[in-house]
């Protein structure tokens, strides 16, 4: 069910860093441990699908720093911190960076799971958009500049005719290259070229 998903542990306490792999594991997820948030930025390549349960109080970096560094990335990787000195203020700075929950050290198995589930599908969720999005792109780079015109105009609201006389090329010679257009772009309309392109806009 889980693919080629990862949960990445980091934890500069041995016990609780090798707890949570097993847990993980014994689910049959592949799971890969690190001691220390510099360790794992050292080892981890971009792109790869699944979550990151740390703790949040490690020597050097801490698991909230590391969050936010990799937020800083553009890392799409959800968090799930952990810890044994539960604070409102760091949870609430952890839970706006985007992590998915705080949980107390040590914590139930069976709560410990249903969050690193929850990030899984998340994560997988967000690879595909982000992996959806760079295709856009790369469709919209193909683009000639003339059917980039042309899409510009269209969504911008402007008809055959009005394109026809802006670029003062016949309608005939619009109509072709828009269909041209949507072709690379693989939209079955004008509505779908707009969607297209919006989504294109919009990383995580």
């Amino acid at each position: 069910m889980y693919g080629k998903l990862t949960v990445f542990v980091v934890d500069d306490d041995d016990l609780a860093r090798k707890s949570v792999c097993a847990l993980v594991q014994s689910m049959g997820v592949n799971a890969e441990s690190f001691a220390s948030a510099e360790e794992f930025l050292d080892q981890y390549v971009e792109e790869r699908a699944g979550c990151l349960v740390t703790d949040l109080r490690m020597l050097g970096m801490s698991g909230v720093e590391l969050q936010e560094n990799l937020a800083r990335r553009g890392i799409l990787l959800p968090v799930i911190l952990l810890t044994a000195y539960a604070r409102t203020p760091i949870t609430v700075r952890a839970i706006q960076a985007g992590a998915i929950t705080v949980l107390d050290k040590p914590c139930d198995d069976d709560d410990l799971w249903n969050a690193i589930r929850g990030a899984l599908l998340q994560g997988e969720g967000e690879q595909a958009e982000h992996a959806q999005r760079q295709a856009i792109r790369t469709r919209l780079a193909q683009l000639a500049p003339q059917e980039r015109q042309i899409l510009d105009m269209t969504i911008a609201g402007a008809a055959i005719k009005a394109i026809a006389a802006r670029l003062g090329v016949s309608e005939r010679t619009v109509a072709g290259r828009r269909r041209k257009t949507l072709a690379k772009m693989q939209a079955n309309s004008t509505a779908d070229l707009i969607r297209l392109t919006n989504q294109a806009g919009t990383d995580g």
